[in-house]
């Protein structure tokens, strides 16, 4: 396969093409839980494996198939180093938050080792050392002093000068003792574990609405209720709105892997760029031989005109350092950023006391998910955590980042108006396998031509809040610019927060006219 061919192929990630799809049922009733866990990534299931021995029945509720979202698309670092957050994070909350950052996430590494280790668990995991170099002489100093930082809360730290590859560094911090697995192998086996106990999963079961009132009510998208004395919001973004505003709060952003398969011999470690644009390697464990995992690029959902040349640049990349002989897989992922890098795991709102949500994990959802877990286990069963203050959705150190706040809202707002406003053609003659928004009519019109000449429409107003949606040429969906909703080129939703997919457009027998064809 040609270069041209690659970029153009469908994406697939290596962590779904080597497993078995789920077939958990769908929920077909009305039922009544102690505690209802709302989404079955990584964060849902190890928050059920965590409260399965408590005598709480619990059920966790896929809008999908579990463990195929952001979990099926991760990087898989199992580390407590989550770029240069130590120093940053000292600097902006105070030592002691710092401080429980620290302590929760190497304890994260500690308790999923424990974890596969007791249920001996085939995962490919693998002790490692993880990197953050620099190429740039203004973050020698940040290297520096992330690793006074992190030394003192407790990580071990130390400076290196060189890695294993063709790149001139100026330095680097390396963490020992960090860890890297397969996501899906690990989340499918927690999910048997769970599931022997007192938890059922529900898959293609999307909630749509919370009732609040001395119990939660639940609603599905088919009208089934379920009834719960506690609820957890663990979907990744929250698709529920009320009070506390998260839609304000967070945003997302795309990034972009390959798997490669290399002349070379990988040398070991996981690494990471200090600067942009993000440059991030690990080993994977093939049936087929040994594979490098090469990501990076890094733009907010919907904000990247040309997707493909994300895939192209670390492509360029990868033949930078490597022979590359082949790349069998290709695939992104979507993340959830809060403004000050910190996320939200806790009480839904301060004046909820069975509500709770975890969101906000950046690009380090493995040991962040454990932590959530842990907390809201704690915060369940005793009340309290260690750790509660530094991830408190609620916390007064947010002001820290307020800067961050009007800016990414200030974006939310350009993009909400710019795309109502902004010119489309009417010209809308297309390439098979090609998507393009149109004007039909003074009607924002989103038009795929699929592989076999087939024509698709939908309007691109965001079921969320009403954003307008832009064509995502390598993933082929329409994607929110606001708050991250994508949708397939039918109009499903592919991730939230929407919980409606889009409608189909009404101007069928126009646009039939206009293309010379039927619809």
């Amino acid at each position: 396969m040609d270069n041209q061919e690659f970029l153009k192929s469908f994406p697939e990630s290596f962590w779904m093409a080597s497993t078995n799809a789920t077939d958990y049922p769908s929920l077909d009733q009305d039922i009544s839980v102690d505690i209802a866990i709302i989404g079955g990534g990584i964060t849902g299931i190890s928050c059920a494996y965590s409260l399965k021995d408590e005598g709480f029945k619990i059920a966790i509720l896929e809008a999908d198939h579990i463990a195929q979202g952001a979990s099926g698309h991760t990087t898989a670092k199992v580390t407590s180093q989550h770029g240069l957050i130590y120093n940053k994070t000292k600097l902006q909350l105070g030592e002691e938050l710092a401080k429980q950052y620290a302590e929760a996430n190497e304890h994260a590494i500690q308790r999923i080792k424990s974890i596969i280790d007791t249920h001996h668990i085939d995962c490919d995991y693998k002790t490692e050392s993880a990197f953050i170099y620099t190429q740039q002489d203004n973050y020698v100093q940040k290297i520096y002093n992330e690793i006074a930082t992190a030394s003192d809360l407790g990580i071990k730290a130390s400076f290196v000068d060189n890695i294993p590859f063709p790149i001139d560094i100026k330095a680097a911090v390396r963490f020992d003792d960090q860890g890297q697995f397969h996501p899906r192998k690990y989340l499918l086996a927690l999910a048997k574990e769970i599931t022997n106990s007192n938890c059922t999963i529900y898959e293609k079961t999307r909630i749509v609405g919370i009732d609040e009132s001395n119990k939660y009510t639940l609603t599905t998208e088919r009208g089934n209720k379920i009834t719960a004395d506690k609820v957890i919001i663990a979907s990744h973004y929250p698709f529920y709105n009320k009070q506390a505003m998260y839609f304000a709060r967070l945003y997302c952003e795309r990034s972009y892997a390959l798997a490669v398969k290399a002349k070379e011999k990988y040398p070991g470690g996981m690494y990471l760029s200090a600067e942009d644009p993000k440059r991030s390697l690990r080993l994977i464990n093939s049936p087929n031989g040994d594979l490098i995992m090469v990501g990076g690029e890094t733009h907010k959902t919907g904000q990247s005109k040309d997707t493909f040349k994300h895939y192209e640049a670390i492509m360029n990349f990868a033949n930078g350092i490597f022979t590359v002989e082949d790349i069998p897989y290709k695939w992104s992922a979507q993340d959830c950023i809060t403004v000050d890098d910190i996320p939200y795991v806790g009480k839904y709102i301060a004046n909820s006391p069975n509500l709770y949500v975890a969101t906000g994990f950046r690009k380090w959802g493995m040991t962040n998910s454990m932590a959530a877990a842990i907390i809201i286990k704690d915060l369940i069963v005793v009340g309290k955590s260690p750790w509660q203050d530094v991830y408190n959705p609620s916390r007064k150190t947010i002001i820290a980042s307020a800067k961050n706040f009007v800016v990414e809202n200030f974006n939310v707002a350009e993009e909400l108006l710019g795309g109502k406003l902004s010119p489309l053609p009417e010209d809308i003659f297309l390439e098979p396998d090609e998507g393009k928004l149109v004007k039909i009519n003074d009607e924002r019109i989103g038009v795929y031509r699929d592989e076999h000449c087939k024509l698709h429409k939908v309007n691109t107003t965001c079921t969320h809040m009403g954003c307008e949606l832009n064509w995502n040429s390598a993933e082929r969906t329409w994607d929110c610019p606001c708050h991250g909703s994508r949708f397939s080129h039918k109009g499903d939703i592919v991730e939230g927060p929407a919980v409606k997919p889009l409608s189909f457009d009404n101007n069928v027998n126009t646009i039939g006219k206009l293309l010379n064809e039927d619809f």
